[in-house]
């Protein structure tokens, strides 16, 4: 399947900026079932400094944001070919160990509740795969896809409790749970060709977990699937930090607005 992205971010500040610097993880990886054809970023009042692949394999651009600057503008397009490999990424690749998937983060540690939810999941006959597809149902099932109940330093155990979060909610609650059974996982950040729009207002988050005899194996909690052609990866962490589309920091300025906008469709190919 042929995709085409457009990404869009928008940062006002209430002050003009004396110093920032943005860490930028938006261009998708060049992996299993997914490659790229063209991929262009755009800026309006910051400028590249450099570019780099992080200790996920994740392509990094920092940018300086332009002194006085009292808005920021981001702008990312491009098309990618992707296949469906049954959410299957393979072997492990990276300059970080697969044991170190295993560790919590402090977003991603169960507490009271999700290891008592854990407990109730452990008859799996020792199937990994079978365990991990009852966990992301399990999740869904309590866990409403609610926007506005949770942000970015909401930990697993708070969404558990709250019955409510977003797909990066989703993907803690997993992540946090497959590495209390012993079973490395991990953050991704991208995109989602939707089936009933074009036009969006955020990007996506989802979990993959490493299965023996598989590798990495990818849990869309949110919808209950594993992902497929529609879906592009383009950061993986041990949690959202990690694989945060943008990142950084700021003297003389406050974050007033922040502004997204993101449209993916198919292309036609032609044959």
């Amino acid at each position: 399947m042929r995709l085409s992205i457009r990404h869009s971010t928008r940062y006002n500040f209430t002050e003009p900026v004396v110093h920032a610097l943005q860490r930028l993880r938006l261009t998708p990886k060049a992996t299993q079932g997914q490659r790229i054809l063209s991929w262009d970023m755009h800026y309006e009042h910051a400028t590249r400094e450099l570019e780099y692949d992080d200790e996920h394999f994740n392509h990094v651009t920092l940018v300086s944001i332009d002194p006085g600057a009292t808005a920021v503008i981001i702008r990312c397009e491009g098309l990618i070919d992707t296949e469906d490999n049954s959410g299957i990424i393979g072997q492990h690749s990276g300059h970080l160990p697969l044991w170190s998937f295993l560790s919590q983060t402090s977003l991603t540690k169960p507490g009271t509740q999700v290891n008592q939810m854990l407990r109730s999941l452990s008859d799996t006959s020792g199937d990994k795969l079978a365990f991990l597809h009852a966990l992301s149902s399990r999740i869904l099932e309590n866990v409403e896809y609610k926007i506005g109940q949770t942000d970015v330093r909401t930990t697993a155990e708070e969404a558990w409790v709250r019955g409510g979060g977003v797909c990066q909610d989703h993907a803690h609650i997993f992540i946090g749970a497959a590495r209390a059974m012993d079973i490395p996982a991990r953050y991704v950040s991208g995109y989602l060709m939707m089936d009933d729009r074009i036009d969006q207002e955020a990007t996506h988050a989802w979990a993959e977990a490493h299965v023996d005899g598989l590798g990495w194996v990818g849990f869309d909690v949110s919808n209950g699937i594993s992902p497929d052609p529609r879906y592009v990866r383009v950061a993986t962490g041990r949690d959202y930090r990690d694989a945060a589309p943008i990142t950084g920091i700021s003297f003389g300025s406050a974050t007033q607005t922040l502004h997204v906008e993101v449209a993916v469709e198919q292309q036609q190919v032609q044959q």
